[in-house]
């Protein structure tokens, strides 16, 4: 898409099914610089590894991603991955106010989104080959953000299409790997609308994870809490702390219809979570 150019209503969002299912964005902001790892039960290891000096992707940073994905299929899934964007109208399509700071996370953002190596080995399901794949690769493989100049942006009240405090004009390419699987129809599929309508980042996170699982569990899906917590993934390892996380969420997704029931189950020792996926 490209800028000035008139916004589609495109209301769902296309993800790439494979990476859904495996933990990339931690579920807080803090400054966690240590490497994610992840161990799927069909095998193989999940490492998300930050650029130096810098932390792992959080809520903010999934909020974007998802934005991103909306765009791509906005713009009809252009071959080359490339979507450019004024600042302003991505925030406000967040739902985010357009000031300095958000303008900062969101360069921050896109900035982690290039720079996060994403580590499979025989982890990612690679819909091209068929089978799990050993790559590494991140979200973005190019980012581009060009600052206007004040006397640039003096004049951008002449052109209605554009906003005058406007600070910048991005253009991001999406990752070959993402692009493929996105292309072969191996995808999530999320309303935009409701992800928007679910002001929890942990809700958020559900939904985009049960949303990947949904053909594989045949509308039920039972798995151990501690587990759970891993793929999420959360910080918290008791499971009363983690039932303290997920409880609200949990409400959230069933008053806004994304599953029919969420529970704790305890079977001797073990906690487990159990959903009725609609």
């Amino acid at each position: 898409m490209t800028l000035g150019t008139r916004r589609s209503q495109v209301t769902t969002v296309l993800l790439d099914r494979a990476l859904e299912v495996l933990p990339v964005f931690r579920l807080s902001d803090s400054a966690d610089e240590r490497a994610l790892q992840y161990v799927p039960e069909s095998g193989g290891r999940w490492r998300v590894l930050p650029a130096p000096g810098d932390r792992l992707p959080g809520t903010f940073d999934q909020d974007v991603y998802v934005e991103l994905l909306h765009r791509f299929h906005e713009a009809d899934c252009p071959e080359d991955g490339a979507l450019t964007f004024t600042l302003h109208s991505f925030l406000r399509t967040m739902g985010r106010k357009a000031d300095g700071r958000t303008y900062e996370q969101l360069r921050a953002a896109l900035a982690r989104l290039e720079r996060t190596t994403l580590e499979s080995t025989d982890a990612w399901f690679s819909a091209a080959t068929g089978a799990p794949a050993t790559l590494s690769f991140t979200i973005l493989s190019a980012v581009v953000i060009e600052r206007r100049r004040s006397g640039d942006r003096e004049q951008l009240a002449l052109f209605p299409s554009l906003t005058a405090n406007e600070p910048g004009d991005a253009r991001v390419v999406l990752s070959p790997p993402v692009r493929a699987n996105i292309a072969a129809q191996y995808v999530t599929t999320l309303s935009w609308t409701r992800y928007q309508q679910l002001t929890s980042p942990v809700a958020r996170r559900l939904y985009r994870l049960l949303a990947g699982l949904r053909t594989e569990s045949g509308g039920r899906w039972r798995v151990p809490l501690d587990r759970w917590a891993e793929q999420l993934p959360l910080s918290q390892r008791y499971p009363s702390h983690l039932q303290r996380v997920l409880q609200p969420a949990h409400e959230m997704l069933v008053a806004s219809g994304v599953v029919r029931s969420a529970a704790f189950r305890q079977e001797g020792r073990e906690w487990w979570v159990e959903y009725a996926i609609k």
